[in-house]
């Protein structure tokens, strides 16, 4: 009985195993923590454009920079629409007609097999040309509900 007497408990907390979980954890976030910084893959969804108003279009015919597959660029002012122009005849043309009328809305008709560098190019010309706003031209998908 005098055994049972003298036996304390034992108040202390073993750490050790603490330690061991904070470790592995430590060692996770450093592994996971430059895979969050870098870029990650987007998978843009297609979705149909509000059309643009009637009335702007009545009073200003748009200003429209195609791009065809090849990533040649058209513009709808000049002799001929027809043929491919280069990048300092839509910088020149685009210009003048913004002189002209600075609230001739100005489009851009790209072919979806074109890179984006190259359409991002053809916005950089018609700024160059002093187009305040861009806008897009899409073609509407079939068979899309909008959002409730």
């Amino acid at each position: 009985m005098s055994r049972a007497r003298h036996r304390r408990l034992m108040s202390e907390i073993n750490v050790v195993p603490y330690i061991d979980v904070m470790l592995v954890l430590l060692i996770i976030f450093m592994i996971t923590a430059p895979l969050l910084t870098q870029g990650i893959t987007v998978d843009l969804p297609n979705a149909p454009a509000e059309p643009l108003d009637p009335e702007i279009l009545q009073n200003n015919l748009p200003l429209v920079l195609s791009i065809d597959r090849e990533g040649l660029l058209y513009l709808s002012v000049g002799d001929d629409e027809e043929l491919p122009i280069d990048e300092r005849t839509v910088v020149a043309r685009a210009a003048a007609v913004l002189r002209r009328n600075s609230e001739t809305p100005v489009l851009l008709k790209a072919d979806q097999a074109v890179s984006y560098g190259r359409v991002v190019t053809a916005m950089v010309l018609l700024q160059q040309a002093g187009a305040k706003t861009i806008g897009f031209i899409t073609d509407p998908l079939e068979g899309f509900r909008e959002a409730p």
